[in-house]
């Protein structure tokens, strides 16, 4: 869904991965297109909140450093928003 730029439709896709199995390796990408979708359509908070919640839990994936670089080319850090669904779906089983 990135390709064809419906940027909702893959934030949904994307956001269910986040929210029902943080505890498969798939979460790696999807906090990292979750990133990239969201910078792309301007809401940078929550690309910030799923770039430093990626850093935080897979600090050596090479989806974190993708997730790094984008935030920082958009010229802002990776941050944690404590009150992101992002960030309350990893503090839920003690992840973040």
């Amino acid at each position: 869904n990135l390709e064809k730029r419906n940027f909702t439709g893959a934030i949904n896709r994307f956001k269910t991965v986040v929210t029902q199995y943080q505890t498969t390796r798939h979460v790696e990408e999807a906090l990292a297109r979750l990133t990239e979708a969201y910078m792309a359509i301007g809401i940078v908070g929550e690309a910030q909140t799923a770039a430093a919640v990626l850093g935080h839990n897979f600090p050596d994936s090479k989806w974190y450093k993708d997730a790094y670089n984008l935030v920082k080319s958009g010229g802002v850090e990776p941050s944690e928003n404590k009150g992101s669904y992002i960030s309350r779906a990893f503090k839920k089983l003690g992840l973040g």
